[in-house]
């Protein structure tokens, strides 16, 4: 299957980068561009693609409020955010607004391309190592306030809960399944379970209610 790329960013360099490299892979296609935010808005809607590379800082309409429109009103788009991590305060707001994980813009491009392959499947972005710790240091800024204790998640199963936690703290469902004693199988289907009663989009807006509810608190 061919993943329908759009690509919004505001430097042209960086699109002009990306679409050589994914016309170098027979199953990425650039299918448009965009420079900002209400030009993505626009694009999706006359191509609907399987995925929009995402860059935050645009001038005009910036990508948090185009993610939002776009995921809102195309349950099919996805939408991969591209940032610079030491720069941008924004990458929580875009996962809020409906953003399935995000790359980093001095990622290797295999490492980006691999991410967009990741989204259009229908998974979120949630590497143990880098996106957790992104997105623990997003949520702890706008939290200068004392901790509070765990909130409960209602409708869901004590065991849920834990593995809830578990995802919070951007464990694969391999990892879960060994930390846990139960096979692959029943942490995917724990998985699937929480992604439907939270009526949660993927993995990402996962670890947001896990860091919300207090079940995981980010490093300090």
């Amino acid at each position: 299957m061919t993943v329908r790329v759009v690509l919004a960013d505001d430097q042209p360099l960086v699109r002009s980068g990306l679409r050589v490299i994914m016309a170098d892979h027979p199953d990425l296609e650039v299918v448009g561009e965009a420079a900002n935010g209400a030009e993505a808005v626009r694009l999706v809607r006359d191509v609907s693609p399987d995925v929009v590379v995402m860059d935050i800082r645009m001038p005009g309409m910036d990508g948090i409020e185009a993610t939002r429109l776009i995921t809102a009103d195309r349950a099919g788009t996805r939408v991969l955010v591209l940032t610079t991590f030491d720069e941008d305060d924004h990458v929580y707001g875009a996962l809020r607004a409906g953003a399935s994980g995000f790359v980093v813009k001095d990622m290797a491009l295999d490492d980006i391309l691999a991410a967009v392959r990741v989204v259009a499947a229908g998974d979120a972005l949630i590497a143990p190592g880098v996106t957790r710790r992104l997105i623990a240091g997003f949520v702890a800024r706008p939290a200068a306030v004392p901790e509070r204790p765990p909130r409960p998640v209602e409708g869901i199963t004590e065991r849920e809960r834990e593995v809830l936690t578990l995802v919070g703290r951007g464990r694969s469902n391999t990892e879960i399944a060994e930390e846990l004693f139960i096979t692959v199988a029943t942490a995917k289907s724990h998985v699937s379970r929480l992604l439907a009663k939270l009526g949660a989009r993927d993995r990402v807006q996962l670890v947001i209610t896990a860091y919300e509810r207090g079940l995981v608190t980010p490093p300090r």
